[in-house]
């Protein structure tokens, strides 16, 4: 039996071993065969995209594995939609479907696995929105208390990002430094441009250089 191994962490400062030890201690003690593994890390299991489950499913249809296992059904997905979808495709391709640490296995002949399924994902999807709901209503309390949220603003002279990287030549980092902001930060204002931008031009008579506006 080839067996691909699926985990997934919401943040990238998770980590994904504890799930897939789990998996291989699983594969290897039915002796089958792990045919990949497929990590997607810092992305919501409410997303029905995401780079390592799409490259999962293509191979599924490619049926370059039999099983897909995971830890546990809200890891694949948090959207009853999505699942049932993500499930009826499995299917279509003859792949088996096993949350390991829920004893949820879709080649068992008899519907009550496939109920559990359902309802396990109603549970994460119903937690998943809790979860938004208690994390909304925390913003406006802060927001109520006079409390700044999210990042702060930063305040400094675009032109004078442009000025340093078109005339001086400067580097990112270097015209972070100067300004006080990060380099990323600089780059950023200087892709979505400014109001005026100064180009290098043939002087003229006056000694100044020409100025071309551009899109904010």
């Amino acid at each position: 039996m080839r067996c691909a191994l699926y985990a997934r962490v919401s943040t990238t400062d998770q980590n994904c071993e504890m799930q897939l030890s789990e998996l291989r201690e699983y594969i290897s003690r039915r002796d089958w065969k792990v045919a990949g593994e497929y990590v997607d890390r810092g992305f919501s299991g409410s997303k029905a995209s995401r780079p390592a489950l799409d490259r999962l499913m293509a191979d599924a249809a490619k049926r370059k594995f039999d099983c897909i296992a995971v830890y546990k059904i809200d890891r694949f997905g948090r959207s009853v939609l999505h699942l049932n979808q993500q499930l009826a495709a499995l299917t279509s391709h003859g792949i088996r479907f096993i949350a390991t640490s829920q004893s949820l296995d879709t080649d068992e002949k008899n519907p009550t696995s496939r109920l559990l399924l359902q309802i396990l994902a109603s549970v994460a999807e119903f937690e998943r929105e809790m979860i938004r709901e208690r994390t909304l209503s925390g913003i406006k309390a802060a927001q109520a208390a006079g409390k700044i949220v999210g990042r702060p603003k930063r305040i400094f002279r675009r032109d004078e990002v442009v000025r340093l990287r078109d005339e001086e030549g400067a580097s990112w980092r270097a015209i972070g430094k100067q300004l006080g902001i990060p380099a990323m930060t600089a780059l950023d204002s200087y892709r979505n441009g400014c109001t005026e931008t100064v180009v290098a031009a043939t002087p003229v008579s006056s000694g100044k250089r020409t100025k071309k506006t551009v899109a904010a």
